[in-house]
């Protein structure tokens, strides 16, 4: 079956910028300290009209889109993305780089859950760290372009360091239909999608069009604000969840709920992921649905790119 129309058909979802206003910024480095720093983030825009507007995907550098746990190293400790410290053991961080790594705490594809559990309630014995990677996506600190970084990143495979610390692989396609043949095939094995990372972006706090986001379905984060009351065959239980995005516009969230999420519903404070089909022209998510729970209440997020 020819997949392509639908591959397409998501990608113009994901909104239109052009890259160059991700080429220049400030090192990461001088907008706050350790774990607080705000990480890079992918843009929220369409992809192949950014990728278009910066050049082709041969600017591009292409990796795997990992749901593991975001994590920062300082050059002396792990933190969240949201700026909390990761107890992990001694042993897994011995003989790190004391520069500072962006990266991925990864058990596999499909492991999100027991990766989260980890970081959330470390056990009292280490052994189940004995899975879990942390995969480099990037140099906060470094100050040089994508290229640059990616170059310093493949060093730390041949440095002596652990297997367990490793760069995430990155590769170019030479055109859309590869790009497309890529992403078919991480998605066959059961990956998320890919990321695109211009190869002349530097390092930018928050959201940035140098990092774009490939997957055929869009993700994103709310915070849960109540639980609305359910009728019908579910009178008694969580009809729907009321929640909220970071720029503070509420919506439901009813659809992906299944009788044990409606029993016992994720408590308010807790951060969610659902899945959506784009934006309708208010600016809403489109068919917004339940996918998991991202960090409990108090938490920071722990989530991806």
């Amino acid at each position: 079956m020819d997949t392509r129309p639908a591959i397409r058909t998501t990608a113009l979802r994901l909104g239109a910028l052009a890259c160059t206003l991700a080429c220049a910024g400030l090192p990461a480095s001088a907008l706050a300290t350790a774990g607080r720093a705000e990480p890079m983030q992918a843009a929220q825009v369409d992809a192949l009209r950014a990728v278009a507007a910066a050049g082709g995907i041969g600017a591009y550098w292409i990796s795997e889109k990992l749901d593991g746990v975001r994590a920062r190293w300082d050059g002396r400790r792990l933190w969240t993305r949201g700026g909390y410290p990761i107890d992990a053991p001694p042993w897994f961080t011995a003989g790190w780089p004391d520069v500072a790594m962006d990266g991925e705490l990864w058990m596999g594809r499909g492991r999100f859950d027991d990766t989260g559990a980890l970081v959330r309630n470390p056990p009292a014995d280490a052994a189940p760290w004995r899975d879990v990677r942390f995969l480099v996506f990037d140099l906060p600190d470094h100050g040089g372009t994508f290229e640059d970084r990616v170059l310093a990143m493949r060093a730390l495979a041949g440095a002596g360091h652990p297997p367990w610390l490793r760069p995430v692989a990155q590769s170019r396609v030479a055109d859309d239909a590869g790009l497309q043949a890529r992403l078919r095939a991480v998605l066959a094995a059961g990956g998320e999608g890919l990321m695109l990372h211009h190869r002349d972006a530097r390092y930018l706090p928050g959201r940035s069009t140098g990092l774009l986001k490939l997957k055929p379905h869009d993700d994103a984060e709310a915070r849960v604000i109540a639980h609305l009351p359910g009728r019908g065959k579910y009178a008694g239980m969580t009809g729907a969840l009321l929640v909220e995005r970071a720029d503070g516009v509420r919506f439901r969230i009813g659809s992906g709920l299944g009788d044990a999420e409606r029993a016992a519903p994720p408590p308010p404070g807790s951060l969610v992921t659902y899945r959506h089909n784009g934006l309708t022209g208010n600016g809403l998510p489109r068919f917004p649905r339940y996918l998991r729970v991202r960090a409990p209440p108090g938490a920071g997020p722990g989530a991806g790119h």
